[in-house]
């Protein structure tokens, strides 16, 4: 085919142009078709499909993130009763209100039992926090050092949580805060 017959076309009278004409227009006109097709309409599903591959790896690891959560379930639940239970029990380690008077006798108590001499020992009154109260006692004994460590060791074990703070000892005296702590129930929280 020759280039000026390409200037020569009659687009009036396409039926007589030469047949290499004909085949350039008519593969000219299956591009622009295809182009048209693939623009327009192909392109789109092409990415309607690259979005829903990816939602389709995102719901994936979902799904075995909370499969892999199933499949421990029983044994979530069980490590949740015995955390319940383990809660349950250290609950019955803090005092109610009424044992707070009792638990500070047993402090006093223990003091007296290790040999120690109380020159202060004075409770400060209840300071409630998220969702329990603490009852800080501010003493001040004097003893022996293996007495502060019985003394210490007695407060530990006693059946009812008790700490020691701001410990401070000056030759045969020690000083520090012994707190103790109450669990607030849920209308006490309000």
């Amino acid at each position: 085919m020759d280039i000026n017959q390409l200037n020569e076309i009659d687009f009036n009278n396409l039926g007589e142009a030469p047949i290499g004409v004909k085949a350039v227009l008519i593969v000219l006109l299956c591009a622009g078709i295809g182009y048209g097709w693939y623009h327009f309409n192909t392109s789109k599903q092409i990415e309607q499909l690259e979005a829903a591959q990816r939602k389709e790896s995102e719901l994936k690891q979902t799904f075995e993130t909370k499969q892999k959560k199933a499949a421990n379930l029983d044994a979530y639940k069980m490590q949740l009763a015995e955390m319940d239970e383990s809660f349950g029990a250290l609950l019955k380690r803090l005092p109610n209100e009424t044992e707070v008077d009792d638990l500070l006798i047993d402090v006093s108590q223990t003091g007296l039992a290790a040999g120690l001499e109380f020159q202060f020992f004075k409770p400060t009154g209840e300071q409630k926090r998220d969702f329990y109260a603490e009852y800080p006692i501010q003493i001040s004994v004097t003893g022996k050092y293996h007495q502060f460590g019985e003394f210490v060791s007695g407060l530990a074990a006693l059946p009812r949580i008790v700490t020691i703070h701001n410990i401070s000892t000056n030759g045969d005296s020690l000083s520090a805060t012994v707190k103790t702590y109450r669990y607030l129930e849920e209308n006490a929280l309000q």
